[in-house]
């Protein structure tokens, strides 16, 4: 080009500024003290060295770039292979396997159970937290693998096959038969288009071939992680609804007729493969009694919704660390957004929302890591329905608000905080939406009142603390003495159960600005409202310096 082609000075239009670098390179458990102080609290502490090491792991931007690869490159479903054999396979991108290795490698689908000690759960909880906010859809299989080790115990011809390969701390992806493989995913399959959360509507049909063997007719319409190695499934025999383990391939080698019908064409979770599937003749194995199906799957299903509500945790606090950055590293009308009252409003706001879901998910833990004390076991049954409801059903409004704090920048998809929005419902809808957990918290106070007398006694252990709280344990009672109309204010109920175990817990926690900022904007007169509405005496800066990722 010569000197007169030359581009003008003025053909350059700016230079970017003001625009906050993607955030990446620090250490998710140093900058996360309501975490760090959560698993101290619930009996976590010998973790402490490997969380640290772990919390940096997954703030490595390669680790964030392969979270946004695995959402970008959907999987994809390859029904028989280039000759006409049957395979059904489903490809993802290599991205999503070098999760799913880590996720293994780390133990999360299988840690408390090869090495069951005090704070097993807690610190598996933790570490899990940490990993789910890299990429949530591929802990599905994760978290179904880890799962299902109570359910298949309850055969025990079945464990000894089965959960050496599944407690493997190694991945193997590859389609071929479970018998050639080291390591083993496990996922499950329960729903059906007619029935959906009513499982006993089921029309799957599984009759007995001997030796605990049975064929299995039928459809599933929600088949999450079609490439796991077996599902636990629900089919009817003639005794009921009864549970069994089925292959995708069997014992000889030859494909199981688990036949992939087509890929859900999901809104958020899109990394994560859900299927519609049928089974024609498929071999499977009781698992539990004949009849007892949902009994055997319960203990599944328990420790999902735990899972649940880790990820939406971990979700919560990815958002608010986003939206903490980003208001640190702009300005905006001659001042950082940050030092904005407003924005600080929001900000602690939403912190105060992670603040309350860490220390109810780590109780919680610490409750699984101590279920021979039948209190324990009572705080546990009815907290992860309660906790499973309440803290997965915040999660979308609160990783909306996240993504507002960032502007027009928030909804683009090379920003985490659009995928975090699209994924937050997942958690609130999959394994019983919020009817249905609703609706699990009347059945234990029905089938087990002792659940809701253990629930106030650990409740009354901040009783005198706050008048406020006082009164919201009152009202609490009162609604459960009245049981007229019971259901139709169930939710009110559940809502309440949550927000005065959070209130207790944080009381119980290091941080008086927490607990007063919380019990002030959930259990004042004003009640819950929107985001950013935090009452005047809060101390936000101590709130919003508690989720800084850049402070730890």
């Amino acid at each position: 080009m010569s000197k007169d082609q030359s581009p003008s000075a003025l053909a350059s239009t700016h230079t970017v500024i003001n625009q906050p670098s993607p955030l990446q390179g620090h250490n998710l458990y140093a900058g996360d003290t309501a975490l760090r102080e959560a698993v101290q609290r619930n009996g976590g502490h010998w973790g402490e060295d490997d969380l640290q090491r772990y919390g940096e792991v997954c703030g490595r931007p390669e680790w964030i770039e392969r979270g946004f690869q695995a959402n970008h490159y959907k999987p994809e479903f390859e029904p028989h292979d280039r000759v006409g054999n049957r395979i059904d396979q489903v490809n993802y991108h290599p991205a999503y396997h070098q999760l799913m290795q880590l996720a293994l490698s780390e133990g999360l689908h299988s840690a408390p159970w090869t090495d069951p000690k005090s704070g097993a759960h807690v610190v598996r909880a933790a570490k899990y937290y940490l990993h789910s906010q890299l990429e949530a859809g591929h802990g599905c299989p994760v978290t179904m693998t880890f799962a299902s080790v109570p359910s298949i115990k309850l055969t025990p011809s079945l464990a000894k096959d089965w959960l050496p390969k599944i407690t493997q701390r190694g991945y193997a992806p590859s389609n071929r038969p479970h018998t050639e493989k080291s390591a083993l995913t496990i996922g499950m399959g329960m729903t059906e288009k007619q029935g959906g959360s009513d499982v006993r509507a089921n029309t799957t049909t599984a009759t007995p071939i001997g030796d605990g063997a049975y064929e299995i007719v039928g459809h599933k319409w929600f088949t999450s992680a079609p490439m796991c190695d077996a599902f636990l499934m629900l089919a009817q025999t003639d005794a009921g609804l009864s549970c069994f383990l089925v292959p995708r391939w069997r014992p000889d080698g030859t494909k199981n007729p688990v036949q992939v019908q087509r890929l859900k064409n999901k809104a958020g979770n899109v990394s994560n493969a859900s299927s519609e599937i049928e089974m024609r003749g498929a071999l499977g194995w009781l698992v539990g009694e004949e009849g007892r199906g949902v009994p055997a799957i319960i203990e599944m299903v328990s420790a999902t919704r735990f899972d649940c509500m880790i990820g939406s945790s971990g979700g919560q606090r990815q958002a608010a660390l986003q939206a903490i950055y980003h208001a640190s590293q702009r300005s905006a009308f001659g001042k950082t957004l940050i030092d904005q009252p407003l924005m600080q409003n929001v900000l602690a706001d939403l912190q105060l929302e992670v603040e309350g879901s860490v220390a109810m998910t780590l109780r919680m833990a610490q409750a699984m890591d101590n279920l021979d004390n039948a209190q324990q076991k009572l705080l546990m049954r009815l907290g992860t329905a309660v906790g499973k409801y309440w803290i997965c059903k915040r999660t979308p409004h609160h990783a909306y608000e996240a993504m507002e704090c960032l502007g027009g920048n928030g909804v683009i998809e090379n920003f985490i905080t659009a995928r975090l929005y699209r994924d937050a419902p997942i958690n609130a809808i999959w394994e019983g939406s919020g009817n249905i957990q609703a609706l699990d918290v009347l059945r234990a106070l029905t089938k087990t009142p002792d659940v809701l007398t253990n629930w106030y006694d650990v409740l009354h252990q901040s009783k005198g603390n706050d008048l406020r709280y006082d009164r919201a344990l009152t009202h609490l009672k009162s609604q459960l003495s009245d049981m007229d109309q019971v259901e139709y204010r169930a939710r009110h109920i559940v809502d309440q159960l949550a927000l005065t175990m959070q209130a207790n817990l944080l009381m119980q926690g290091d941080s008086s600005a927490v607990a007063e900022g919380f019990i002030a904007s959930r259990l004042g007169t004003q009640g819950v409202g929107n985001t950013g509405t935090l009452p005047l005496g809060v101390d936000v800066k101590t709130i919003i310096e508690r989720g800084n990722p850049l402070v730890g």
